[in-house]
């Protein structure tokens, strides 16, 4: 009895590593009532092998069987974040942020053991299907006929299924052959991976604003303070998804209305952003440098490169160039590529109130460092200020109210509403409602800063850096994500009348989309001499 509870076991782990789908919105049960072909192949090997070897065959192709599904996990994890597979050459480096961020939610402690747990997993897999596979394979082998009449027939049927394409699962076809098909294309996608970096660097030499003189760069922004604000996970889907457009849509049009009675007029547009779910690092790079950065190879051969940057354009045309970056809590030397002259970061921009989950701040107290540190001096020169506002950063377990701007201080007014680094994320569809609302927040806290701190030389920049996660989208959502200028001088928001976008915080569904990696030439242009 013992025997036979331990091949059933074997069968269903084999069975579940070779139908299990890669894609996470195709994880339903009838996607697991297929035929897979490699299945009835590696039945078919193990009767004509000889002797000697069937033992070594089996054994070896229950060990690749294991790798092969530890991909498909690794694909369905990054599916479910990030909205594609992973990359065996260039998404090792993404590793490290990812247990960053589980030590940010769940402690050093929780980071440590879900590093553990992950190994020891991983190598159990290939273990237990190794060791599958070989009990598979002596079951076979003992039972020759019954195992070559089941091959017969199964092959027939999958020969049937794949012809008519049959379906239970939309897209998900019960002729199985998706361990094969991850295998080739993970193969083929090492190959482009490969290449990708030589591609990339001649992208990233071919710049034509390289030569352009200082005195011709952003001319129509001479004498302005333009803040560039990315909002972390503010998608397309935070302003038109119907579980969020009622109540973000709102907050957008009362902004746009609040801001015309201060005497600000806005425009708004799309951006494809270069990823989704994570990795704001490459949307950033992305929209600063003109080229699609994509994965981390990409991120690291731009950043030793000399591509000119919006922030590097700002430098040569003479203004005083900073970045607000709360979330870097260690040295960060790719700050010397982007050409800041200062960069606060965690370590330094002296917040001393709680912590909200993954934000080591508030927006507000960023934004309001930002004026008391660098714009609210009379004599100085014109800035440019870049900073990533983090509290509508998953996993939305702590989300900061605004205060009297003349009492933020140095934080602690926060204090009691912050829940720490460990606070618990929020269970079941709560979680879709704590992300609008931290949307909710931080656009709130835009509209107030302007509305306190805005004059006429302020220019700010807003966008969203990419997507959040399916988990919060729902499947099949665009990369699109909302971006917006606004400004008090009719001459700056006059400059991109040609661009067509929308009037207001909000961008309709028509306003046009472009990559996030044109946005550069553009604005150069827009504002050029």
């Amino acid at each position: 009895m013992a025997a036979r509870a331990l091949t059933v076991a074997a069968f269903l782990l084999v069975l579940v590593a070779l139908v299990t789908p890669a894609e996470y919105a195709r994880l339903t049960p009838g996607a697991f009532v297929r035929v897979p072909i490699e299945g009835v192949l590696g039945v078919v090997l193990i009767l004509v092998v000889p002797a000697r070897a069937r033992r070594y065959a089996a054994g070896t192709a229950g060990a690749v069987l294991g790798v092969v599904f530890v991909l498909k996990v690794l694909d369905i994890g990054f599916d479910a974040v990030l909205v594609r597979p992973f990359d065996l050459v260039l998404d090792w480096p993404l590793l490290r942020p990812a247990v960053e961020f589980v030590g940010e939610s769940a402690g050093p402690a929780g980071a440590i053991a879900a590093v553990i747990v992950t190994i020891v997993l991983a190598a159990g897999v290939v273990a237990l299907m190794s060791l599958s596979a070989l009990r598979l394979g002596g079951v076979a082998v003992r039972h020759d006929r019954a195992a070559a009449r089941a091959a017969a027939v199964l092959g027939v049927v999958w020969v049937v299924c794949a012809v008519l394409g049959a379906q239970l699962v939309d897209g998900v076809p019960v002729a199985s052959r998706s361990a094969a098909v991850l295998a080739y294309d993970h193969a083929r996608q090492v190959r482009e991976s490969l290449n990708d970096r030589e591609e990339f660097a001649k992208a990233a030499a071919v710049d034509r604003f390289r030569n352009t003189p200082d005195d011709k760069l952003l001319t129509g922004l001479r004498g302005k303070d333009v803040v560039l604000a990315f909002v972390e996970s503010y998608g397309r889907s935070a302003v038109e998804s119907p579980q969020y457009a009622p109540q973000v849509g709102a907050v957008l049009d009362q902004g746009s209305e609040r801001l015309r009675k201060a005497g600000f007029g806005a425009r708004s547009g799309w951006l494809t952003s270069s990823t989704a779910g994570g990795g704001s690092w490459l949307a950033h790079a992305t929209l600063l440098s003109g080229l699609w950065v994509d994965n981390q190879q990409r991120y690291r051969t731009l950043v030793n490169s000399d591509r000119l940057t919006l922030n590097g354009a700002f430098h040569r045309a003479d203004a005083r160039t900073v970045a607000l970056m709360p979330a870097i809590t260690r040295a960060w030397p790719e700050g010397k590529f982007f050409g800041y002259d200062k960069v606060y970061d965690d370590r330094n921009l002296g917040y001393r109130g709680p912590r909200f989950s993954f934000a080591t701040m508030p927006d507000q107290y960023t934004l309001s460092t930002l004026q008391r540190t660098e714009l609210a001096a009379k004599d100085r020169a014109p800035v440019m200020a870049e900073t990533a506002l983090v509290s509508s950063h998953a996993p939305w377990a702590s989300i900061p109210r605004l205060v009297p701007w003349d009492q933020v201080g140095d934080g602690s007014v926060f204090t009691g509403m912050g829940k720490g680094y460990d606070a618990p994320w929020p269970a079941g569809g709560r979680i879709r409602t704590e992300y609008r609302k931290s949307i909710e927040y931080t656009l709130n806290t835009l509209v107030s800063y302007l509305e306190t701190y805005g004059n006429d030389r302020t220019v700010l920049v807003f966008l969203g850096d990419h997507q959040p996660a399916p988990l919060i989208t729902g499947a099949g959502a665009s990369r699109d994500v909302p971006i917006t200028i606004v400004a008090k001088d009719k001459a700056v928001l006059d400059r991109i009348s040609g661009w067509n976008w929308q009037d207001g915080l909000r961008p309709g569904k028509d306003t046009p989309v472009w990559p996030m990696s044109a946005f550069r030439d553009r604005f150069l242009t827009a504002f050029g001499g």
